[in-house]
């Protein structure tokens, strides 16, 4: 397939079309500026869409095999051979729709939100978009690598510039924690390339098991490969004790800048498990996934521990994502068909249920200019249509049967209880208590907010002449199709996991015995 027409090449850089139109556009221009950019990330949604329709999951006969794929020679010099390869496969397609998706939704929250700079602020966002698809779609390490750090750029200067009073802060702490990972993960694919040969992750995937059993890459070795990779994803994730970085990144950062910190860059950590540490260095995953696990556990436990003691609701829901993450790590690390299914279908409903979550933090914050839980009472009755979708919203991310966390958590846990390689049911037993405690946290946070008697905000808007509003048109345009997904997975998932269900598959029968 030529190179200009590879779908694989259409949804990753069609956001530059709107960089392109945007940087001859005036400034002055602000509506403009906005439909170029809505319009763009939705021709972007409808290629992954188009992506979707030439992809066949059931296809897929081993863990290096992608569709759609494209290979280039690239950079070949002493030996180095560092291809420009794409491809997509049932690890990743579901998160390449999730960031086609939010982004379009995220762009429209922005509408009344971002009045400063606003050429600035959607140029900033369409070359995030570029950055997260190639993450998900890179297959040489070389390229997944630049993709990566490129997605730093970006986000630093979308909190740095438009985030909240302490942004610069926030900023600066995101970009060092995740470039301090990066520096040990980018020595760690050097060193896999140059003992390989190559930097192609299907052939590293093939080639690795004869570099491991001929001593080229000792055993030790293969561990500490492992380790460098884990630093730099498990930031990312974030994990615990990793996990400080967050909570100021999202609280500083503006809403839509928050809907893909938790509905998109999140992912890109437990993505690089699945599709690097995982089938690279199968050993080591095996002798790490006790670790990891109590890790995850500890996590889920701690995130909601930590929500309940929050008086700021998007800090709130900031520290639930430290507590989701940890499911989806303990379903990866499971290291068998359940777990990781549950896992890639949990890092989706995450960046549904927590990316709406954040949306209706902001959509109220533009009315109150306060985030303080304490402050607010008795919006259900002023705001009712505001107060549905946020008890769905809010029920989905708990985990209630029926809606899309449910399915989820239910199959991490199922994959936890019968894992060999975590040796042990007491993880998903005590990860089990992580799904009440989620229960506590939301309902406190929706009773303040919600129930009893009206809270002192409301008298100081009416102070002002104006009382609080119901969502608009554009509001409810946004929320819908969250809504959507929210019930779709929750009554239906088989259509999401048919996609994925080959590839792990052929993923976990390419892992060591002991796990099966």
């Amino acid at each position: 397939m030529d190179f200009l027409t590879n779908p694989l090449n259409l949804v990753t850089f069609s956001p530059l079309v709107g960089v392109l139109l945007l940087l001859v556009l005036p400034s002055g221009r602000k509506n403009l500026l906005r439909w170029t950019a809505l319009l763009v990330s939705l021709l972007t949604f409808g290629l992954s869409i188009w992506m979707l329709t030439q992809f066949q999951a059931a296809e897929a006969v081993a863990p290096g095999e992608l569709h759609l794929g494209l290979s280039l020679p690239w950079i070949q010099v002493a030996g180095w051979n560092i291809t420009y390869a794409m491809g997509v496969d049932g690890l990743s397609i579901l998160l390449v729709l999730l960031t086609t998706f939010l982004t379009p939704l995220s762009i429209l929250s922005t509408w009344t939100a971002v009045e400063e700079r606003v050429k600035d602020f959607m140029l900033f966002f369409l070359l995030l978009e570029v950055g997260m698809l190639g993450v998900f779609l890179a297959q040489d390490l070389f390229l997944f690598y630049i993709f990566w750090e490129f997605t730093l750029v970006p986000m630093y200067f979308l909190i740095g510039i438009w985030g909240g009073p302490r942004r610069i802060y926030a900023a600066i702490k995101f970009f060092l924690y995740t470039m301090a990972g990066s520096i040990l993960m980018l020595l760690a694919i050097l060193y896999i390339g140059i003992q390989a040969g190559t930097f192609s992750v299907p052939e590293l995937i093939t080639a690795l098991p004869g570099l491991y059993a001929s001593g080229v890459i000792a055993l030790g070795a293969q561990m500490l490969l492992f380790l460098a990779f884990t630093a730099a994803f498990a930031i990312k994730v974030p994990m615990w004790p990793l996990h400080s970085w967050l909570p100021d990144a999202h609280v500083e950062a503006p809403t839509a800048g928050s809907v893909i910190l938790a509905g998109v860059l999140l992912k890109m950590g437990t993505y690089g498990f699945i599709r690097f540490n995982i089938p690279m260095f199968p050993d080591a995953a095996v002798k790490a996934a006790p670790w990891i696990a109590l890790l995850a556990v500890i996590g889920i436990i701690y995130g909601a521990w930590v929500c309940y003691a929050q008086k700021d609701v998007k800090k709130l829901v900031a520290y639930s994502s430290v507590s989701h993450l940890g499911f989806v790590m303990l379903g990866l690390f499971a290291l068998n068909a359940q777990g990781m299914e549950g896992a890639i279908l949990q890092m989706i409903n995450h960046g549904l249920s927590t990316g709406a979550l954040f949306l209706l933090v902001g959509m109220i914050y533009e009315q109150t200019h306060t985030r303080e839980i304490a402050v607010y009472g008795g919006l259900w009755k002023i705001t009712p249509i505001f107060g549905s979708i946020m008890l769905v919203v809010s029920l989905s991310s708990m985990g209630l049967p029926g809606l899309n966390g449910f399915v989820g958590e239910f199959t991490i846990l199922l994959g936890a209880f019968g894992s060999q390689a975590i040796g042990s049911p007491w993880f998903a037993g005590v990860a089990a208590a992580g799904v009440i405690m989620a229960a506590i946290y939301i309902l406190y946070m929706f009773q303040k907010m919600f129930l009893g008697p009206e809270g002192s905000i409301v008298e100081e808007i009416k102070k002002h002449g104006h009382a609080l509003r119901d969502l608009n048109w554009r509001e409810i345009v946004i929320m819908v199709p969250l809504l959507v997904f929210i019930f779709w997975i929750g009554l239906y998932p088989k259509p999401f996991f048919d996609l994925m269900a080959p590839a792990v598959e052929k993923l976990v029968e390419a892992l060591p015995q002991i796990v099966h």
